[in-house]
């Protein structure tokens, strides 16, 4: 019965790479099949020995982050409709020499953004801004968008309010705000991932050299309210404090996007003269929110039928004795699986493993060469999603808004360019993690 649940998940990956305009419906029908195992009893979860379906309902499936991935999409829409975005988009034309230049620097935006706040949340905050700029230029989208994503992952990791695999890491080795910039008097992930940042801008400037044209605006936008982008900045503010409230991301940052975006609502329909209901409620992705939901129960399933286990128990494995092969085989195969499952499982099953590693390389089992092997891990499972389509919810978000727009985007289209990305990303952080820390 174990292999049963690894059989459904690379039947629904092959269906994601060969029928791409049909992944919600694949992710749904498989998260069903596992839902009827789990509730026949076949499948079973060790933290849920009894309540099953109860489990996989309130803790497998984070509503958290589905709430605030709701919210900002109905925010990211009012906000478009303001035209606030095509004003930033035209101040950005006006301080750039080219069109590429100023989709550089919005790329590098929602970097920055992504330092404070979830990934998902960047991509829908800054992607009307690089709509209206490719509008402008009456060009594609589609690589500015998977830029956006792409580099919001790459930053999320780089402080302890930035991402739930930087909690995770941050739970463990119990390291505070500042530890992610100087920890143990060396410099901490922040930087490693800023090196990282800098090796992968090259790759974005090479990707997006279709847009190497001067541009000139004619005719300015006006905003038609300045509401929208006061109530996305209260919000920002608010979740950038989290941490403090929440420490597990379980609950407040999915609450306080959706009492936002009811707020902007009543105020885009009650008072703005241009709101309209029935286009507020299509702007919510629906198939992005039930693609994400079946992927949570698809890679608990992963977990739970221990495969995940079994990865890093054979990494421990092939390494030990090994310290240079330890902290290679940590980081690639953090990175290739985390470019089609969820980190946050993975960095679970694999932070004991890294810490055992890490230790056995101690004369006296120490802590020595924990943050080596953990700071290589958490780098690898973050940036790896970037490789994929499916590897990271904010790009599922990117190609849910490419699908809206018009221009849907195949599995290795994506890849073309996450996967350069990666790799320039990786070997760069990683080179520097060991030079530190080795």
């Amino acid at each position: 019965m174990d292999y049963l649940p690894l059989f459904i998940f690379i039947f629904a990956y092959a269906c994601f790479i060969w029928r791409d305009y049909s992944k919600p419906w694949v992710a749904l029908a498989a998260s069903v099949i596992l839902v009827g195992l789990y509730s026949s009893g076949l499948l079973r979860s060790a933290d849920a020995p009894d309540k099953q379906l109860l489990f996989l309902f309130t803790r497998v499936i984070n509503w958290n982050v589905l709430a605030l991935m709701t919210g900002m999409m109905v925010l990211s829409a009012i906000l478009e409709e303001s035209h606030i975005p095509d004003v930033l988009a035209e101040k950005m034309i006006e301080r750039s020499s080219t069109a590429r230049m100023a989709l550089l620097w919005v790329v590098m935006l929602t970097g920055l953004f992504s330092i404070v706040l979830c990934n998902v949340s960047c991509v829908l905050l800054v992607a009307p801004v690089a709509l209206s700029l490719t509008r402008k230029l009456n060009m594609s989208p589609v690589r500015p968008l998977i830029c956006l994503a792409i580099a919001s992952n790459l930053q999320g990791v780089a402080t302890l309010i930035g991402d739930p695999p930087s909690m995770l890491m941050a739970s463990h080795m119990k390291l505070t705000f500042n530890n992610f910039f100087v920890y143990q008097g060396k410099p901490g992930i922040f930087w490693v991932v800023q090196v990282g940042a800098v090796a992968s801008m090259f790759v974005v400037y090479y990707v997006l050299r279709p847009f190497s044209m001067r541009i000139d605006v004619q005719d300015k936008a006006r905003p038609r309210s300045w509401v929208p982008a006061v109530m996305i900045g209260v919000l920002v503010v608010i979740l950038a404090c989290a941490s403090s409230v929440d420490k597990n991301f379980t609950w407040f940052a999915g609450t306080v996007g959706i009492l936002t975006a009811a707020a902007a609502s009543i105020w885009y329909v009650k008072f703005a003269q241009w709101g309209d209901w029935h286009r507020l409620l299509r702007s919510i992705d629906w198939e992005t929110l039930i693609f994400l939901t079946g992927m949570f129960i698809m890679v608990q399933s992963l977990s739970d039928s221990g495969w995940l286990q079994r990865v890093a128990d054979s990494i421990a494995a092939v390494a030990s004795g090994h310290m240079f092969l330890a902290f290679v085989l940590i980081v690639a195969v953090s990175v290739l699986i985390s470019g089609v499952v969820d980190n946050v499982p993975f960095l679970v099953a694999m932070i004991p493993v890294a810490d055992s590693v890490a230790r056995g390389f101690s004369p006296t089992g120490g802590a020595e060469k924990v943050p080596l092997m953990m700071f290589g891990l958490l780098a690898g499972a973050c940036l790896g999603g970037n490789i994929t389509p499916v590897g990271a919810a904010a790009n599922v978000v990117a190609m849910g808004i490419l699908k809206k727009e018009g221009h849907p985007v195949s599995f290795w289209q994506f890849v073309r360019i996450g996967l350069p990305f990666t790799v320039a990303a990786v070997l760069a952080g990683c080179t520097l993690i060991w030079l530190i820390w080795s």
